[in-house]
């Protein structure tokens, strides 16, 4: 079975992994949308149940209002004291009775859920500072005495959701998250851990990538290694960072997009549909569909040689555009490429997969510098710019 992880957030990306990635041993989905989504699933798939907890990290942008529901948040309201253990005023002074029940109903509510491999632990988000340090301290606890009392036999993931660069960049701002961490993954008895930088884009381009943010996510999960032993690390959803992780060996399983969702988004926020993009595989990135990348194609396949397999690659995208500019043709193509992407890298021996990457991406890299800007906008139009700091990462 593949070790990624894909996250599923809706029917159409339950579909994707039954089509596309049903060899994924673990599928992650969220417990409010299970009963829809679980029917989907390939039947050898292991589910990882997520309570989804991360959502409390705004509830007053959450609540529903008249004419505009909130199904996360009308979901959540069925356990003992959601919206009390949701109140910043609450975090500096839980109480222990409290956390417990709405625990422990969140819990039972996974455990009786499908007979799910793994649930995450309840928690919520972390900020710059030390002001949900008790909330989720007591939430782990609480976790902790469920484990002991429930019979679960299945695995507990702690959740490490980053909200903000400035908790990463440097390890002065790091120290304290992992000490946490590692506290907070004895106490609520967990078996894995999971790592996400919500605000990650690593399909931006940005110097900022490559100079800090990518240094201060590989150090985070090297620093958190050295304290937890665990054969469940997870990182992700990223477009390749998650990749990189992975491939290095400081994670055993890349939390992967289906298609769409290359960033993680916490639940009960207001969606916004999602632009349709496309796949331009030889570059291992992704680029928004359009006249412009349309009239991009014929220059990129102008300045290509014939035998170069890209020009191939080009050609067919461009013969196809009008059906792959659908949005559910666009996503599925991305989904097509990104299996065949990941299957490449597994099949090197884990010993040189970082290896494997990097010259993979290298080859990216050089093919983009003799292409001419896309037309997106700021540093991505750079064909080569998403390969370049990811490829450094790998070294």
């Amino acid at each position: 079975m593949a070790e990624h992880i894909p996250f599923i957030t809706g029917e159409d990306g339950a579909n994707l992994v039954r089509q596309v990635y049903h060899d994924s041993d673990i599928v992650r989905v969220p417990l409010d949308r299970a009963t829809r989504f679980l029917p989907l699933l390939p039947k050898s798939s292991k589910v990882w149940l997520d309570p989804c907890v991360e959502g409390m990290d705004d509830l007053k942008t959450r609540r529903s209002q008249p004419g505009r529901r909130n199904t996360w948040f009308d979901f959540m309201g069925q356990f003992p004291n959601f919206q009390k253990i949701g109140a910043p005023s609450y975090h500096a002074g839980p109480v222990s009775s409290e956390v417990q029940a709405f625990v422990k109903a969140v819990m039972d509510k996974c455990a009786a859920t499908n007979k799910p491999a793994w649930i995450t632990v309840p928690q919520i988000p972390l900020v710059n500072d030390s002001s949900r340090n008790k909330i989720n301290r007591a939430l782990a606890v609480a976790t902790g005495k469920w484990k002991s009392t429930s019979g679960f036999a299945g695995r507990l993931i702690l959740p490490l959701v980053f909200t903000h660069q400035e908790q990463l960049n440097g390890k002065m701002a790091r120290n304290p998250k992992v000490q946490q961490a590692e506290r907070y993954y004895h106490e609520a008895q967990a078996d894995g851990f999971w790592i996400v930088d919500k605000s990650l884009m690593d399909e931006s381009g940005s110097s900022m990538l490559r100079n800090k943010r990518f240094p201060g996510i590989i150090d985070l999960h090297k620093e958190l290694n050295e304290r937890i032993s665990s054969k469940i690390r997870v990182a992700g959803p990223y477009w390749a960072l998650n990749l990189v992780l992975w491939a290095s060996g400081l994670v055993d399983h890349p939390a992967i997009g289906i298609g769409s969702g290359y960033q993680f988004f916490m639940a009960g926020g207001h969606s916004k549909q999602a632009s349709a993009k496309l796949a331009l595989p030889s570059l291992r990135r992704r680029v928004g569909v359009g006249l412009q990348l349309k009239t991009w194609l014929n220059e990129a396949i102008a300045e290509l040689s014939p035998s170069h397999p890209a020009h191939a690659e080009f050609s067919k995208i461009k013969s196809q555009y009008t059906v792959l500019s659908e949005s559910s043709r666009a996503r599925k193509q991305v989904a097509v490429f990104y299996k065949q992407w990941f299957d490449t890298i597994a099949s090197t021996p884990k010993a040189g997969r970082s290896m494997a990457l990097f010259q993979d991406l290298s080859a990216a890299y050089a093919l983009g510098k003799s292409l001419p800007n896309l037309k997106e906008q700021g540093t991505s139009r750079k064909p080569e710019a998403v390969a370049e700091p990811l490829m450094l990462s790998c070294l």
